[in-house]
């Protein structure tokens, strides 16, 4: 790459972010802190202001794998393309592996499916996991497979443009037929790995 006129005085990550926009700002960052990024021919700093004619390479390197391993495991696939996979999850199964549940989780299924195809998210080979379903929860689960599109939908979900609507099966005797129920809802104070509507503290 070489610094035309109008981009003179950037700073160097900044550059970077305009050029590759696949890749995080973070990341780039990451990548001139290793001496990946190099201004005619040396190693610059994060807030080196590029200058008219500079010459700017930079070394991608390949991601690196995750810890948890591919898995064979069934999945439902409901769309999938080059950036983002959405999946029907089933009740039962771990989004991602953790103290107890280290494998046979929707990741170490992903990772099998996705072999190859993932471009790497932060450098990292890792399917991008932006919302997660409880263990007993089954439903649509969207998750990015590039850096470009795990960046897209977390803003998507952060800015709630993405509407999720939930259904669930109850049972008892219920004094009016229909209703409406408003409260906060958060870790319940007795049993952890539950949630509980809550009076103070809670989403």
């Amino acid at each position: 790459m070489i610094v035309t006129a109008p981009e003179a005085g950037q700073r160097l990550d900044r550059f970077l972010r305009a050029h590759l926009p696949q890749h995080s700002r973070a990341y780039l960052q990451k990548l001139i802190a290793q001496g990946l990024v190099r201004v005619g021919g040396q190693a610059a700093k994060t807030s080196y202001r590029v200058r008219v004619h500079d010459t700017i390479t930079v070394t991608i390197p390949p991601p690196t794998p995750l810890a948890a391993r591919p898995q064979a495991i069934r999945l439902d696939v409901l769309y999938e393309d080059d950036d983002l996979i959405v999946l029907n999850k089933p009740a039962g199964m771990v989004v991602h592996p953790a103290a107890g549940n280290r494998e046979h989780t929707l990741v170490n299924a992903l990772l099998h499916h996705c072999r190859g195809k993932l471009a790497g998210i932060g450098g990292v080979e890792r399917p991008g996991i932006v919302h997660r379903l409880d263990k007993g929860t089954s439903g649509c689960l969207v998750v990015a497979k590039t850096d470009a599109a795990h960046r897209d939908l977390v803003q998507q979900f952060k800015t709630r443009a993405v509407t999720k609507i939930y259904r669930a099966i109850c049972r008892g005797k219920f004094p009016r037929p229909a209703g409406r129920v408003e409260t906060l809802i958060g870790r319940s104070t007795h049993r952890r790995q539950k949630m509980s509507a809550q009076v103070r503290r809670g989403r």
